[in-house]
């Protein structure tokens, strides 16, 4: 019996996994999703997120509450991957592989918001004039919030995805924070910590937010162990391919775990 960790994306919660978790339980394997601070059913508002580390400690507490022999197949989704490398960093011993999904993947040269920050670069006008970005922290410290648009979600993240779960998103996505270098601060993931834990990375052929060429630009600033692919996957394949996705989550844990 394996122990999958799963860590959802920018203003989603672990509700995302509905379809995923009972396929991976009814293998045999044990599945904790996690509501990162602010999101999901955590009652936290974005304004009490100052640094990545408070985006990430409901997750971080699930690490710590581990056995001494326990170990995770961490899986990331979309935003999800600055959480789970800082996680990966901080517990690389409470880790088997650390999988990422169509994912901001950090590296261990740059800030763990740089692959965020890259997108943030080439993201269009239209893009951008559907996500709604805000301000907090301080005049010194601003920090950024993004919360996705309708639009958005039925354009870039949902156009594969069945209705129904596109409908639950609508009534359930809430403002997050922008992983920005203000939030993460401007020092690197380990080597010895985040560096040393294995990787795996699963490309979404369809996604139109995070494009195969930009996954493609993220795993090669950063090379992982494994590579796989789900071709008809939109950027959220939990609801798009859900099989798809538990198939390869399966094959990683008989292989890596």
């Amino acid at each position: 019996m394996k122990q999958y960790v799963l860590v959802h994306g920018g203003c989603h919660g672990a509700w995302c996994w509905y379809k995923v978790k009972p396929v991976l339980e009814a293998s045999g394997h044990r599945v904790t999703v996690v509501d990162l601070t602010a999101s999901g059913v955590n009652m936290s508002r974005v304004e009490e997120i100052q640094s990545l580390e408070d985006y990430t400690k409901p997750l971080l507490k699930v690490l710590e509450s581990f056995d001494s022999d326990d170990k995770a197949i961490l899986v990331a989704h979309s935003l999800g991957g600055p959480s789970v490398g800082l996680a990966a960093d901080m517990f690389p011993s409470k880790i088997s592989v650390a999988v990422f999904v169509t994912s901001f993947m950090p590296d261990i040269t740059n800030p763990p918001s740089y692959t965020f920050e890259k997108y943030l670069e080439s993201v269009t006008e239209e893009e951008s004039s559907n996500m709604e970005f805000g301000t907090y922290g301080t005049h010194e410290r601003p920090l950024t919030s993004v919360f996705l648009g309708t639009k958005f979600l039925a354009k870039y993240m949902y156009h594969l995805s069945p209705v129904e779960d596109f409908e639950l998103a609508k009534m359930l996505v809430r403002v997050g924070p922008a992983i920005t270098s203000n939030l993460t601060g401007t020092k690197s993931l380990t080597e010895e910590g985040y560096g040393s834990v294995t990787r795996v990375y699963v490309i979404c052929g369809e996604d139109k937010s995070l494009t195969k060429e930009f996954q493609r630009w993220i795993i090669d600033n950063f090379p992982v162990k494994e590579v796989m692919e789900i071709k008809e996957a939109d950027h959220m394949p939990m609801f798009s391919k859900p099989l798809e996705l538990c198939d390869r989550l399966l094959k990683i844990a008989d292989k890596y775990a």
